[in-house]
């Protein structure tokens, strides 16, 4: 039967065909094991071949749906940025992933409303990926990184780390993120226009740079 022509069936009716629960069959779309297409809506709806081939006994074949995410963050490491997604792409080519999308962002693991973050959380949680693919955890987040693993799990998205923690030679990103951090919470304790503020900011960067030269 055509795509275009196929009959669309509501939940309710594809679990009284099937003889499963609706408790089953929410599990089953966000496990992956039926097909399903939504409505402009936004309503569920499930194609009738989908009754055909479970009753068969068919197993769903449907690709693995991979978006990539790469982040650096300053514009003079878009060499880096660049190699992040050139090897990304190759190893979800060799796993035999369907890219769904390449993301990236130039901001700081502590910046929370990056544009390519933001959109990555709409694929996860309109069901629209399968697997998150990233270099190191602190790619995606320099802190939480397991809060954001739960939060994708829910959804049945996980999150694939290529090489794990973040190389120990990725100093200079780590410096300005402890800088960040440290001028947040001194704001927050003094003001932002502080003289205390500015003078315990200073300090932190004098005792850095002391680290500097004694490493």
């Amino acid at each position: 039967m055509p795509a275009s022509s196929e009959k669309l069936l509501r939940p309710r009716e594809f679990c009284e065909l099937i003889g499963i629960s609706y408790r089953t069959f929410k599990r089953w779309v966000s496990e992956g094991k039926i097909r399903v297409v939504r409505t402009p809506t936004g309503r569920i709806r499930v194609p009738y071949s989908e009754v055909e081939r479970i009753l068969s006994g068919k197993p769903e074949t449907r690709d693995v749906r991979a978006v990539i995410y790469a982040r650096v963050s300053s514009g003079d490491q878009k060499s880096d940025l660049e190699r992040q997604i050139r090897y990304l792409t190759q190893f979800c080519s060799a796993k035999g992933y369907k890219v769904v999308d390449v993301l990236s962002d130039v901001a700081s693991g502590l910046k929370t409303d990056r544009r390519g973050l933001l959109k990555l959380f709409n694929y996860v949680v309109n069901r629209q990926v399968d697997v998150v693919v990233i270099t190191y955890k602190d790619r995606l987040t320099r802190f939480g990184f397991e809060y954001l693993e739960y939060f994708f799990r829910q959804y049945g998205v996980r999150i694939e780390v290529v090489y794990g923690e973040e190389p120990k030679d990725a100093y200079q990103e780590l410096v300005e993120d402890l800088l960040a951090i440290v001028t947040s919470f001194a704001g927050k304790l003094y003001g932002m226009r502080s003289h205390k503020k500015r003078k315990l900011v200073q300090g932190f960067k004098r005792l850095i740079e002391e680290v500097e030269k004694d490493g």
